[in-house]
């Protein structure tokens, strides 16, 4: 093997991807990760033989490379078509909502159409946020309804604080005529980004990580603490001392920019400039398999704190007991902001008062907070994550995945920033 101290912090996807494709061209690094196991996000936990992911993942991965290596990591499969719903006022309603507007009654359709009818004609580079999008995509009454109310909840700001790169493909568009057909109907096409969702049979989308795991140096329970990159010296909180010649990091750079030795202040200002979400998984198991038949659904009504809820047990059988069935909702935060009675109240209660889920079917219910949840694409972070980033990169320190590179990435995108990293070296 050839000689080079490569490190690597973190060991979610992206840092597994970058160690996998460096041992391919014959390097050892090693990988420092602060948790008792790798994934990240990608990650999953066990209670009671429920098995249960750190927020929803499937893959919808178009890219050959990343689905080589997800099919030598769980050959066994599910293939999913999406069938996502909306519960907003009580009623079901079939995602996207813009174009299936039928459950809804007659006063708010012709609110909803006659909006959408009166939109402004505004060219798109002189819209200046995302509720100006929102307003001109969907018509004032929809979007103060729908996407504006899940803004509060999914990203916990107002949309006019929010830019606009990254929608992308995240959010459908229809045309007038899909939108008058969808309030006559609810026959109406799938029109959801993707046309099939994959998921791993046993083990969680964690699963996916099998091939880029194997043989890889990775030490537990190792947080850094301290990143000298003058003489090139990595200390984590064991004490123990790392050199390296060669940077690889997947922390979050706001959690970067605190260990690393003599940080100008006014880069600190800057990284202080980025946003993110936290969040919390509210995750039921139950003794019966009487849920909703959605993979996923998202929550419009302001009072239930969730802003989407999933399937564990649909995602795969395999993921709970036989007869039995599992449920996970998503709760956007900033940290520690609710108390576990507010959360269960907010979620698991509402469900119960909806009769979505019956109290007594319950076996255990299980709130854990992860500080990382999403990027906040405010109007600040370009120009701050630039600086940051620009900085780090005169340091020497490689950055990647969602967290490093401080972007929206699903988990196929974070794989290929790491793999970018290699592909880019010239070691």
């Amino acid at each position: 093997m050839k000689n080079n101290n490569i490190l690597i912090l973190g060991s979610g996807i992206a840092s597994l991807s970058a160690a996998y494709y460096l041992r391919n061209k014959g390097y050892t690094p090693i990988i420092l990760e602060k948790d008792k196991t790798y994934g990240g996000l990608c990650g999953n936990f066990i209670i009671d033989g429920f098995e249960f992911d750190r927020f929803v993942h499937f893959s919808f991965a178009k890219d050959d490379e990343v689905n080589r290596v997800f099919s030598l990591s769980s050959p066994q499969i599910f293939r999913h078509t999406p069938n996502p719903y909306n519960i907003f006022k009580r009623k079901w309603i079939k995602h996207p909502a813009q174009n299936n507007i039928y459950p809804l009654d007659k006063i708010e359709k012709e609110k909803i159409i006659s909006d959408f009818l009166n939109r402004p004609n505004v060219e798109i580079e002189k819209i200046n946020n995302y509720e100006e999008w929102l307003r001109i995509q969907y018509g004032d009454y929809f979007a103060e309804k729908f996407p504006m109310v899940y803004t509060r909840k999914y990203w916990m700001t107002e949309a006019k604080n929010l830019e606009t790169k990254w929608i992308g493909s995240r959010l459908y568009q229809p045309s007038v005529e899909e939108v008058i057909a969808g309030s006559k109907t609810s026959e109406t096409p799938v029109t959801y980004y993707t046309k099939e969702m994959r998921y791993p049979e046993r083990g969680g989308y964690k699963s996916y990580l099998n091939e880029l795991v194997l043989n890889q140096d990775i030490r537990y329970n190792n947080k850094v603490i301290e990143i000298d990159t003058t003489y090139k010296k990595v200390k984590t909180i064991n004490g123990e001392i790392y050199n390296y010649d060669t940077l690889v990091s997947s922390i979050p750079i706001t959690e970067l920019i605190n260990i690393v030795k003599d940080v100008p202040e006014e880069i600190v200002t800057e990284a202080s400039k980025l946003k993110y979400t936290s969040g919390y998984l509210i995750s039921i198991g139950l003794k019966t398999q009487n849920i909703p038949p959605y993979l996923w659904w998202y929550i419009y009504d302001e009072d239930i704190l969730a802003a989407r809820v999933y399937s564990p047990s649909l995602k795969s059988p395999f993921n709970s007991p036989e007869g039995c069935s599992s449920l996970q909702m998503e709760v956007y935060c900033n940290e520690n902001e609710y108390s576990k009675n507010e959360l269960y109240n907010r979620t698991v209660q509402k469900l119960i008062e909806l009769n979505i889920i019956k109290e007594e079917d319950i076996l255990f219910t299980d709130i854990r907070f992860e500080k990382y949840a999403n990027v906040i694409f405010d109007h600040n972070i370009y120009e701050a994550r630039n600086v940051v980033k620009k900085y780090f990169s005169n340091l020497g320190i490689n950055l990647i995945g969602r967290f490093g590179h401080w972007e929206y990435y699903w988990s196929d995108q974070s794989f290929l920033s790491g793999k970018g990293f290699v592909d880019g070296l010239n070691l």
